[in-house]
């Protein structure tokens, strides 16, 4: 197995959203474990990218929207994963990580092979960004402990596409970094 990286996405927000109501209860699950994988990579020394929604506002750089979530109402959910000084930061505009982002780039510059998915949302940005890792021939990991849904039929469905379809592996989150 290659050289692996940790994906956080889309955890800088600040829920003010269409959805929010129905994510929230279960990025509140997910924080905790998340927060573990932050952790574990960053002990093991595994890369640590966050790839986060922009929300429309162009000029605005990983720094504040950081700013912008923690200064939000739902601070309690970023605050536990803000990035590191040895985090990377890439903004995305649309639902998969690798849309017009140089996160393709960046990761085969770092000898990346291997990318393991966590964040939000599960049947959405998670499931679009396994299809796009999967094609560009990377190896993907999503731990399933480690993803927020809207919907948790849909969720599932994704995480069986992920495994069927794109040869993911769904784990638990302690099967990683072990």
């Amino acid at each position: 197995m290659g050289k692996t990286a940790l994906i956080v996405i889309d955890m800088i927000n600040t829920y003010d959203h269409k959805d929010a109501d129905l994510l929230i209860p279960s990025v509140r699950e997910v924080v905790p474990v998340v927060t573990g994988l932050l952790r574990r990579a960053r002990e093991s020394e595994v890369p640590v990218i966050y790839v986060n929604d922009n929300f429309g506002e162009w000029r605005s750089h990983h720094g504040e929207l950081l700013e912008h979530a923690l200064a939000g109402p739902h601070a309690d959910l970023v605050e536990p994963l803000q990035p590191d000084e040895n985090s990377l930061f890439v903004v995305k505009a649309r639902h998969s990580v690798f849309f017009e982002t140089p996160l393709e780039y960046l990761l085969r510059q770092q000898g990346i092979e291997q990318v393991v998915l966590c964040g939000q949302v599960t049947e959405q940005c998670v499931l679009y960004s396994a299809l796009d890792a999967h094609i560009r021939h990377l190896d993907v990991t999503v731990p399933e402990d480690a993803v927020a849904h809207i919907h948790e039929d849909l969720a599932q469905a994704a995480l069986r596409m992920m495994e069927r379809n794109m040869d993911a592996r769904v784990c638990s989150s302690d099967d990683l970094w072990t």
